[in-house]
């Protein structure tokens, strides 16, 4: 475990001290394979997927609550490359998906995550998750692990309600934090400074995210605990941003500590949208983690 957090903490460092601040505009963002694009009638909702297809270990990716599929365009190129093949799906209640309501509801995000594999035929994946998709990955990694490979949670409180760490949760983030605009919240102030195009992209992406509102929240198969944290077998590496104000790495550590042998990394000059501010780096550590499960 030190010695994979070791090396990455250095690649990190070594590209941050090298790579002069990338543009990544939206156009370079969505080079690569064309995915099939269609939606999975599933039990209560119209699941909008993308999928690269191929023969390749499949990696599913859940976005965050300020999200949707559309939030992965530096991955499903980096992805599809090494020969993955890539999904992506919008969460019940964003992006393109739809109610239905002959359906049940709310229904749980693993349940969801679940039918989507069953449609696609897909029996074992690599599970990446990041913010409030990382609440959908601990709790499909404790209700499903027989349908995992490996399981990543970036930048994710991971929804546990011992009470001790809401109490945490409560004193990292006041009220005054929620009212602040989404972007400030979850674009590091690294980023925010050195890629306006980027900022600007993220924003409209966030805009777009609940066309229909607020989405109907979902409840969890597992009431998660640290104790059932300390369960889960499954391969796993977290990450978090060194600037991330909802998972900073003492959060991360706490999660690290109680998954044995998880390995994890801080990506350096990252807010809680890691993936997005620092995809390079992100996307190096996961493919790296991946080609050893």
């Amino acid at each position: 475990m030190m010695a994979f957090g070791s090396r990455l903490w250095a690649i990190g460092l070594l590209l941050l001290a090298t790579i002069v601040f990338f543009d990544h505009d939206s156009t370079s963002a969505q080079t690569g394979a064309s995915a099939r694009e269609a939606s999975a009638d599933l039990p209560g909702v119209h699941l909008w997927y993308t999928d690269s297809g191929g023969s390749g270990a499949p990696v599913v990716f859940v976005h965050a609550a300020t999200g949707s599929s559309r939030v992965w365009d530096y991955q499903r190129p980096a992805f599809t490359a090494k020969g993955y093949r890539v999904i992506t799906y919008d969460r019940r209640g964003f992006g393109r998906s739809t109610i239905d309501s002959a359906g049940p509801q709310p229904g749980t995000g693993a349940d969801d995550l679940r039918a989507l594999l069953d449609h696609l035929k897909i029996d074992r994946v690599h599970l990446v998750g990041t913010a409030a998709g990382g609440f959908v990955a601990w709790d499909f990694a404790l209700s499903f692990p027989q349908r995992l490979r490996s399981l990543v949670v970036a930048s994710s409180i991971g929804g546990v309600q011992d009470e001790e760490y809401l109490d945490l949760q409560r004193r990292l983030r006041p009220p005054e934090f929620g009212a602040m605009p989404p972007d400030i919240r979850e674009l590091g102030p690294s980023y925010r400074a050195s890629n306006q195009a980027g900022w600007e992209r993220w924003k409209e992406l966030e805009h777009t995210a609940r066309p229909n509102g607020t989405p109907p929240a979902q409840t969890f198969r597992n009431k998660v605990t640290f104790a059932m944290i300390e369960t889960i077998k499954v391969p796993t590496l977290l990450l978090t941003g060194d600037a991330d104000p909802f998972a900073p790495p003492p959060v991360m550590r706490m999660f690290a500590a109680r998954v044995k042998g998880s390995q994890s990394i801080v990506i350096p000059e990252a807010g809680h949208s890691a993936y997005w501010e620092q995809p390079e780096i992100f996307n190096r550590a996961v493919l790296e983690f991946l080609a050893k499960h």
